[in-house]
């Protein structure tokens, strides 16, 4: 498909599998596995920019990638840290706006510091939205997004009669951006793992048997052609 035929979608979301599994069919550590798929992460990012892609939101560490070996949660969390570090004078060259989802509460006081500082540093930017998700679960998402709308009634902001869809999703991570319209996941397993449960009732899902760390631009062009060629009824009828 050309360029000119091509329907961008506006947002993309990647679950980025497959490092550990890429690192080990080379006889490398899984850790070596995660810094090539950062390297990976910066240039897709890139290309969605190129692209015409408004949004990208990645899942970088979720709740349950606790229960990993202790030693490979503490270099993912280092990975991050230095990521968010290194990252922000190149977004903001590039004009891209970071904002981190998830859970805050169990991450180091280092790392919420580097959250925050890459955050308002580019809270100004007005290119690509870069959403990553960092202790991120759809269903923690949604747990404390209902737990703030229970806070309103108690306080009465709000009516029971008054709880919508509106209303929950005005307390999700992402309130305020567009649902995801295509989802991309890397390295085989055709699941969304927990991955933007609420956000994603309508998202078109794309699989690919790639690991993370060989993704391209070829192949987020594929998944994007793939997208093109899906019939997005949102539940109703499609006119004749």
């Amino acid at each position: 498909m050309s360029e000119e035929e091509r329907r961008v979608p506006g947002h993309v979301a990647i679950i980025m599998d497959g490092n550990g599994r890429w690192a080990k069919r080379r006889g490398l550590p899984r850790n070596m596995g995660h810094a090539r798929g950062a390297q990976v992460v910066e240039q897709i990012l890139e290309d969605a920019d190129d692209l015409g892609i408004r949004v990208l939101t990645v899942y970088a560490f979720s709740t349950e990638n606790w229960t990993r070996p202790q030693s490979e949660v503490t270099a993912l969390m280092n990975l991050l840290n230095r990521y968010l570090r290194s990252s922000v004078g190149k977004c903001m060259k590039n004009n891209v706006r970071v904002r981190i989802i998830g859970d805050r509460t169990k991450l180091s006081d280092e790392l919420v510091e580097s959250i925050r500082n890459m955050e308002e540093t580019t809270a100004g930017n007005t290119g690509i939205l870069f959403q990553i998700a960092i202790n991120y679960g759809g269903r923690d998402e949604i747990v404390r997004a209902v737990r703030a709308v229970a806070e309103d009634v108690r306080s009465g902001v709000l009516k029971p009669e008054e709880i919508t869809e509106e209303a929950i999703a005005a307390h999700t991570d992402t309130a305020g951006e567009p649902d995801p319209d295509l989802l991309i996941r890397t390295c085989g397993d055709e699941r969304i793992s927990n991955f933007l449960l609420w956000q994603s009732a309508y998202t078109e899902l794309y699989f690919t048997d790639v690991a993370w760390p060989d993704f391209t631009r070829e192949e987020l062009e594929k998944a994007i052609d793939a997208y093109n060629g899906r019939d997005r009824r949102f539940g109703g009828l499609k006119e004749k």
